[in-house]
């Protein structure tokens, strides 16, 4: 399975210059703990770092810096990591898990902002597979001991 089939195709993002509290009641208003960073190019948004509430809490407010005179582009994680729509699932997982990160941004074909996938969303796939297994050797093992009796 890729990740292009499982991510979230509706996907809130802000740009470098949003001021902070901008970016703040964005994340408060859906209901979600980060942000995508983009750039608007001519073959659509790019995406070029992540701003999440941990960035806010240990970048500005434990560093007593004003929110309200800065921008998402000063606070956000620099470096971005990316999956690409045909990326599997799994190898999705690995990565991010290798990363440290939770949430990724997933690129469609020409490098633009496709959605997100986040590590909630691959556990669950992945715990709904491994529930499906279950029940596959369970009913091996069942069918099996009708077999002997």
């Amino acid at each position: 399975m890729t990740v292009g089939q499982v991510c979230n195709r509706i996907v809130v993002f802000a740009y470098r210059d949003t001021l902070l509290p901008d970016a703040a009641k964005l994340m408060r208003e859906n209901h979600i703990g980060s942000l995508v960073i983009v750039e608007e190019a001519e073959r659509g948004r790019v995406p070029v770092g992540m701003l999440t509430d941990r960035d806010i809490a240990v970048a500005v407010v434990a560093q007593a810096l004003d929110p309200r005179t800065l921008k998402a582009g000063e606070v956000m994680s620099g470096e971005l990591v990316t999956v690409n729509e045909q990326d599997d699932v799994l190898d999705t997982l690995q990565r991010m898990r290798r990363r440290g990160v939770r949430r990724v941004p997933v690129l469609a074909a020409n490098g633009t902002l496709a959605g997100i996938v986040t590590l909630d969303d691959l556990l669950e796939l992945v715990a709904e597979q491994l529930g499906d297994i279950v029940k596959a050797i369970t009913a091996e093992q069942s069918r099996e001991a009708k077999t002997r009796k």
